[in-house]
């Protein structure tokens, strides 16, 4: 079946580079174009779409922002917000109610990056709950200039740690948090790192781009803190995870490149949870109080507030900041691998592995969450973690 795009501008044409890659994308994609608010009314009363595309300096219909009016109308749709670059400062954060953020002028490519991704969350994750609570949440946070300048940079042929270091040093707050974490027992490194260019070299630059992504959900403008989203016990718990994944996954052979890839898993693995305290504190509250009260386990009490769980909000997130698809399965799933369809030794493994071990004190037990049924499939025993 095809995706439903609808496109709003307030221009009468859609720009010819958009019009041929939306052509491209006939088989896959039903896209429906409005250039004014009354069309939006029209077009949205008609039927819904899985992704909204909408330019912030639409006008309103019926008074409303157009992303607004489309959040209350079809809440289960993916918005992308278009942004003017020139009417955006890069210090406040963009907000409203948008999931993903894009920046004029952009390339027809990543416009088609972006709506192929929010179509792959859906589909992927198949959570009719979690769309629903996603719909709930105004914006979800936008993923970091930093990171992208630093992908960037990284692909270039005269790419260079030493250069990647220069634009996280221009960063002064970003600078300050990498140095604390690098600092910190966490890591072990002996003495003391007082520069970028160091800290960069030390981690690499894969755990670099992890930390970066982490840090930006992590230290988000959280005001509240309860026994089940606690922030320091969380960001300690995500790094000794990450650690441990990369230590499993280099003890069974993997490639750089997946090693680089648990690492970034496992430091990403409960991202769902700093999102919900952030965006619906009083739920989180609700949720710890349930925990305490009924004796019961934290998906439990989740699956029973919202409807979806930590996992599934995170997983989401990263998808739509485009991280690969084993990251997010890895994400979605590091409770309940079995659940995946996935029966390979892999990035998923990895996690669940490394997340059961660090709940059970070092070893991976029944009773700290070890998927026992998906273990046996792999042939994995208990005493293996």
């Amino acid at each position: 079946m095809k995706k439903k795009i609808l496109y709003v501008a307030d221009e009468p044409k859609m720009p010819g580079g958009l019009r041929r890659m939306f052509r491209s994308m006939r088989p896959e994609w039903k896209v429906d174009f409005c250039g004014s608010a009354s069309d939006v009314l029209v077009e949205t009363a008609k039927e819904a779409y899985d992704v909204v595309v909408a330019e912030v300096n639409t006008p309103g219909a019926e008074g409303e922002g157009v992303a607004e009016h489309l959040r209350r109308l079809h809440p289960g749709s993916a918005r992308i917000i278009v942004l003017d670059h020139l009417e955006w400062d890069g210090i406040i954060e963009p907000r409203g109610p948008g999931h993903f953020f894009l920046f004029k002028p952009f390339e027809a490519e990543k416009l088609k990056a972006a709506i192929s991704r929010a179509c792959s969350m859906r589909t992927l994750l198949g959570d009719q709950a979690l769309v629903e609570l996603i719909s709930r949440i105004d914006s979800l946070p936008s993923i970091p200039s930093l990171y992208e300048e630093v992908v960037r940079e990284a692909r270039s042929q005269e790419g260079s740690l030493a250069k990647v270091a220069d634009i996280i040093s221009k960063d002064v707050g970003m600078s300050a948090k990498l140095l604390q974490v690098v600092n910190s027992a966490l890591f072990g490194f002996s003495g003391q790192v007082s520069s970028i260019v160091r800290a960069v070299n030390l981690l690499g630059l894969e755990n670099i781009k992890a930390l970066i992504l982490s840090l930006k959900v992590f230290t988000s403008s959280h005001t509240k803190s309860f026994p089940c989203y606690s922030l320091p016990t969380l960001w300690e718990h995500s790094i000794s995870v990450a650690m441990t994944a990369r230590s499993i996954a280099t003890q069974e052979g993997f490639s750089q490149a997946m090693i680089d890839e648990a690492f970034m898993a496992g430091m990403l693995h409960d991202v769902g949870k700093a999102v919900l305290l952030d965006k619906l504190p009083d739920e989180c509250r609700n949720i710890s109080e349930m925990v305490k009260e009924k004796g019961c386990g934290l998906l439990d009490a989740e699956q029973a507030r919202l409807g979806t769980t930590h996992a599934r909000v995170g997983a989401y997130l990263m998808g739509m900041w485009g991280l690969s698809e084993s990251t997010v399965e890895a994400i979605a799933f590091h409770h309940f691998p079995g659940r995946s369809g996935n029966e390979k030794f892999g990035i998923l493994t990895v996690v669940h592995l490394a997340n059961a071990m660090e709940h059970g004190g070092g070893k991976a037990k029944k009773s700290e969450g070890l998927d026992a049924g998906y273990m046996e499939k792999l042939g994995i025993s208990e005493g293996d973690g």
